[in-house]
């Protein structure tokens, strides 16, 4: 997870292509290639070896676009009385569903008596 204050190290293609080429074809740790090429952490080159031999893109970041079939279905009513309607009925179901959170209304005669 991210730091606050942190910085972020962005490599190009040709860099990132460098350094995993140095690690395969040279005898050298992860450890030792990154500290060459000044890589801030070994793990950054094992990912990049990883995803050179599955034949990856180096870069491949999600494009997050929203799904439609994510989520609650959105209720859309044709008139305000159907609206109305169906809000209606959900109060009563929540008051049936818990009795103990509605409260009753005293009578006027009650109030008066007292």
């Amino acid at each position: 997870m991210a730091k606050k204050g942190q910085t972020f190290n962005q490599y190009t293609e040709e860099f990132k292509l460098a350094a995993v080429q140095e690690f395969i074809e040279g005898s050298s740790s992860y450890k030792i290639v990154a500290e060459r090429l000044g890589i801030r952490s070994c793990t950054q080159l094992k990912v990049w070896v990883k995803k050179w031999m599955k034949g990856e893109a180096f870069d491949e970041r999600a494009v997050k676009t929203p799904s439609p079939l994510k989520g609650r279905p959105r209720t859309s009513f044709n008139t305000v009385e159907e609206e109305r309607d169906y809000l209606k009925a959900q109060v009563d179901y929540l008051k049936k569903r818990y009795p103990n959170l509605v409260k009753e209304k005293l009578q006027v005669s009650e109030i008066s008596m007292k």
